[in-house]
């Protein structure tokens, strides 16, 4: 069965690239992407750290936007395809150190917006997953303040990727558990139940939870779940300086009160951590490109 062409110009870009004709990124420019209206706000997930892992999307509104409020995790990478002149605002938050609050932030926001200008606001991996992204809406919604959601990928599957983990794998799970390894005060969250935690899915992805792990990884043996169990604690995942520590569950807690841990990092608890033996394909050569 042959393919429906639903209008001429696309049988005729088909036609195009079938002749080898040379397409080019460029042609993006004149794609129809929705409008960026002055006076709103797109909060777009940047990814797990590489600029090639920016959605088009993103690319879009980075063009576009007059206000890029930006976080620590964003690479400079990224922001290199800000459109000249546009205003960077840095509001990155890094645990333990001088940070923005998130009320500020959020106030910046609606202001800039409220002044007509065209308000990008970029966070790291995707706004909906432990980015506060919802919160931000929330006031957006609240102030009257247009707004749209630019998903990213979240660094709790393309940061292992680029580990060679998967998140899920058919021979070891059909499930996966993601969670944070703080509460808004820094300790380990109450509001989670470790113990059934423990024991409900064969893999656990964790965010930020290197400061804790040594009390989690406790919860969760306490709570069932195998001390021989493989960990993997992944930081700056998809960029050159890429670091990975591998232990066990039962040892990792000792790692991170060490100090010999990696951050800001994702960790991963279960088997497909020891599938990177033979996946990990981002090494040498490969790490030499700056988009990788």
């Amino acid at each position: 069965m042959g393919l429906t062409m639903s209008s001429g110009k696309a049988a005729s870009r088909l036609a195009g690239l079938a002749l080898g004709e040379d397409r080019r990124f460029a042609d993006l420019d004149g794609a129809g992407f929705p409008d960026f209206a002055p006076g709103s706000v797109w909060l777009v997930g940047a990814g797990p750290g590489a600029p090639g892992l920016l959605t088009v999307m993103g690319y879009h509104a980075l063009c576009q936007a007059d206000v890029i409020v930006y976080d620590a995790l964003v690479s400079s990478g990224i922001l290199q395809w800000a459109r000249p002149g546009a205003e960077l605002v840095y509001a990155g938050k890094r645990g333990g150190k001088p940070s923005a609050k998130q009320i500020d932030i959020t106030v910046r926001l609606v202001a800039l917006a409220r002044d007509g200008k065209r308000v990008l606001r970029l966070k790291g991996g995707d706004p909906f997953i432990f980015g506060r992204g919802g919160e931000e809406c929330q006031a957006l919604a609240a102030a009257g303040v247009p707004y749209r959601i630019v998903p990213g990928i979240s660094s709790g599957v393309g940061g292992l990727a680029y580990a060679g983990i998967p998140a899920t794998h058919r021979e070891t799970n059909h499930s996966v558990i993601f969670l944070t390894g703080h509460d808004s005060s820094g300790a380990v969250p109450a509001s989670v139940d470790w113990a059934a935690v423990a024991t409900a899915s064969p893999v656990i992805v964790m965010y930020m939870a290197v400061k804790n792990l040594a009390e989690i990884a406790a919860k969760l043996v306490a709570g069932g779940r195998n001390g021989a169990d493989p960990v993997a604690v992944v930081a700056n995942a998809s960029l050159p300086e890429q670091e990975v520590v591998e232990s066990r569950l039962d040892a990792v807690g000792a790692l991170a009160d060490a100090g010999q841990l990696p951050t800001p990092a994702i960790v991963v608890i279960g088997k497909v951590a020891d599938m990177r033996e033979t996946l990990d394909w981002y090494r040498d050569q490969l790490r030499a490109n700056p988009l990788a």
